[in-house]
């Protein structure tokens, strides 16, 4: 028996770029929705733990890129 794990949505943070999303999606396991209050991330609990850090650490990054 195959067990269905539950998942979650995440709405996306402001700031986040294609290319941080497309490097977000080759590295966790998630799928992206669009609704009417935006596009949403959807997966499992863990991953979007991991994923929020992900995307937080890189605006971090470029924020600092364009304060330079």
């Amino acid at each position: 028996m195959v067990e269905e794990k539950e998942e979650f949505e995440m709405g996306l943070p402001n700031g986040v770029g294609e290319q941080m999303l497309a490097h977000a999606f080759e590295k966790f396991d998630i799928k992206l929705e669009q609704t009417e209050f935006g596009p949403k991330i959807i997966g499992e609990y863990d991953e979007l733990v991991k994923v929020k850090e992900f995307l937080a650490n890189a605006i971090e990054e470029r924020l600092k890129e364009l304060e330079n």
